[in-house]
Order: C-alpha cells, then structure tokens, then sequence
C-alpha cells in the first residue's frame, strides 16, 4: 500500500514538474522573442530610418548641355565628380541631358550648372564660359563653330 501510494506521489511530481518545466521553457521563448522585437526596435529601426532619410536627402536633376562627343562627356562627368555632393552622373549624348544625382543641402542645380558652364558648354539656359569653350578640342566645339572637328 506504501509503495502504490509512493508511486503515485512521484508520478504525480513528475506530471507536476513536467507541467512547470513546460511553462519555464515556454517562458523562455517568450523572452527570446520579446528580446529580439526590442534589439529590433532599438537596433535595426533607427538604422532603416537612417537610411530613407539618406534616401531623402538625395537629389535627382537633368541639365541639357551642348556636348559634343565622347570627350565632352568624359569631361563633364569627371568635373562632377570632383563637385561636392555629387554621388553620380552620367550625360546621355543622344539627348546630350547630364543626370546628376547629389545631396541636397551639399549643392545644388544652379552649382552643378554653373560648373558645367565653366567646363565650356551650356547648361539649360546658362551660358558657356568663352574663355574656356576657346580651350575646348574643336570635336567639343559647336558644328557651326569654324574651330569644329569631326571624329
């Protein structure tokens, strides 16, 4: 009799112990859980905030110019990426449209335009710098300038 007794006090311990060990580990998980949603929160929020404000901040413009050839458009890049600000640039000949993309706040249009002016071409309604057109290889100068050569 004592030892049936016994042996339904120690099965009754054992569910008992089952029981909380379950919840414990349960428990646990719930913690991991809420442990990773706040590194989340506090961590990697901030981080994605950051960069879509970084996001916002960048500017995209278009600035017609009078390019000419590959060497204008390989001069005109290379200038825009000394200009502070600038992430990229690329000048489309066919159209000859300069893309620039830039911080804003670090530049803006009318420096980028202003830039390209002193390089020696028109920038939308922005004049070329003569001096330095006069300096340009006559492929980079206008077709109806005498000074113009063909490739």
């Amino acid at each position: 009799m004592n030892q049936t007794r016994f042996k339904q006090s120690t099965d009754l311990y054992d569910q008992k112990l089952h029981i909380n060990s379950t919840l414990i580990h349960g428990n646990n998980r719930i913690r991991v859980k809420t442990v990773i949603l706040i590194l989340w929160i506090f961590v990697f929020g901030p981080a994605v905030l950051l960069a879509q404000e970084q996001a916002s901040k960048m500017v995209q413009s278009k600035i017609q110019t009078t390019a000419q050839c590959d060497m204008c458009k390989e001069r005109i890049e290379t200038a825009m990426a000394f200009e502070k600000g600038v992430k990229s640039s690329n000048l489309d000949l066919d159209t000859k449209i300069l893309s620039v993309e830039y911080k804003r706040g670090k530049t803006s249009v009318e420096d980028l335009r202003l830039a390209v002016t002193k390089l020696g071409y028109d920038a939308d309604d922005m004049k070329k710098d003569e001096k330095a057109y006069a300096k340009l290889p006559g492929c980079c100068k206008m077709p109806d300038d005498p000074d113009h050569v063909k490739h």
